[in-house]
């Protein structure tokens, strides 16, 4: 069995606006760390257990060589750019295919592959890595797509939701019964209540070969193409791309905007879940930093040039090189992300909405600002 990894990284994480940038996203951002950014994490995770020549990332044009500069002990043809913005089931498509190039058709019942994620807190390494070896181990032997759930710790409307069997006990795989799209708070307060839901980590676990088959069967105008990209591939996996392989353009074009949740997870017979036994949290949304990260005795996080008097429960960061922070008119939670060019102020429970200026800036063509 070789054991592959696929990390998605083409968002932008428009929430954690004005830090996260069209060439800066949330993945390329310092976080929950202050060393390592989000992505380098993703790969220090897995360090060890998937070998850096079978860690492939799938990002954006624009992103590729950024990417590429943050993961220098990756090949460099290993940071793959999509043609266009298709959501998960196109990109995950686009994975296969290269796969199939690589590695031989013969040998996709041989691999075994973990999509996961670049934006999210997880820890301690050796019970993530003790999850994901049972689930290779698992989806090695069984026509599944497996993942994750996370167990609840409030009635989170940010995430979906799988729906499982009351007898899924810890490091435990079962069928999962139904994946359910992100919740109004009423439905996710049901959800909690009941006992038998898990939040959607958004990682997925499989042989290649089945997935494949199970694209071809649920998301035909997608998966018939697989192979037709992967022939394109074929002796070129090895080639450094600055932006994407052209020879696919057309086919990707094509593709409809779908995730893998909605084209394949909600239709699909054979999906297997096991329940974290490690700690996780998404990192969605500025207030979600409270999270992670310690607060000081006043309940405040602070980073950069800011000094403060009076204020509690607040997020102040300041990346600006030339520009002081300081604040004292008895402000109580309240987020200030300050750079060079641009200044974000927001009551902190108001983080969801962050994105909504984005859409206004990009609506009146400021795009330098994005």
């Amino acid at each position: 069995m070789k054991r592959v990894a696929i990390i998605m990284a083409g968002g932008v994480g428009e929430r954690f606006w004005p830090l996260s940038r069209i060439n800066r996203p949330k993945q390329l951002l310092y976080l929950s760390s202050l060393s390592r950014n989000m992505l380098q994490e993703a790969i220090d995770r897995i360090n060890g257990f998937i070998a850096d020549d079978d860690i492939y990332i799938i990002t954006s044009k624009v992103l590729q060589n950024p990417i590429r500069d943050a993961l220098p002990e990756l090949p460099p043809q290993n940071i793959i750019a999509e043609p266009y913005k298709r959501n998960t089931a196109p990109c995950l498509a686009l994975a296969s295919s290269i796969l199939l190039s690589k590695y031989g058709y013969d040998n996709a019942k041989n691999i075994v592959v973990s999509v996961l994620t670049a934006d999210q807190v997880i820890e301690p390494k050796d019970l993530f890595l003790q999850s994901l070896d049972k689930l290779n181990n698992y989806c090695a032997i069984n026509d599944t797509i497996a993942t994750i759930g996370i167990i609840p710790k409030r009635p989170e409307t940010g995430f979906g939701y799988i729906e499982f069997d009351k007898d899924l006990k810890d490091d435990t795989i079962l069928k999962g019964l139904k994946f359910h799209e992100k919740p109004d708070y009423e439905k996710a307060l049901s959800y909690l209540q009941q006992g038998n839901f898990l939040w959607n980590s958004g990682m997925f676990f499989y042989r290649l070969d089945y997935f494949n088959n199970e694209m071809r069967k649920y998301l035909p105008e997608i998966g018939i193409k697989i192979d037709d990209m992967a022939e394109m591939y074929i002796n070129k996996t090895d080639y450094i791309f600055n932006g994407s392989n052209p020879d696919i353009d057309d086919i990707f074009e094509r593709f409809p905007d779908i995730s893998i949740d909605n084209g394949i997870m909600e239709k699909t017979s054979n999906v297997s879940v096991m329940k974290s036994i490690f700690n996780w949290d998404d990192l969605g949304t500025w207030d979600s930093l409270f999270r992670v990260r310690l607060p000081d005795e006043n309940g405040n996080i602070i980073e950069g040039n800011v000094e403060i008097d009076n204020v509690i429960n607040s997020l102040i960061i300041n990346k600006a090189s030339k520009r002081f922070i300081s604040t004292s008119i008895g402000l109580d939670g309240v987020a200030i992300i300050n750079t060079d060019d641009s200044l974000l102020v927001t009551p902190i429970n108001n983080s969801q909405n962050v994105k909504n200026i984005v859409k206004i800036l990009r609506a009146n063509n400021k795009t330098e600002w994005l």
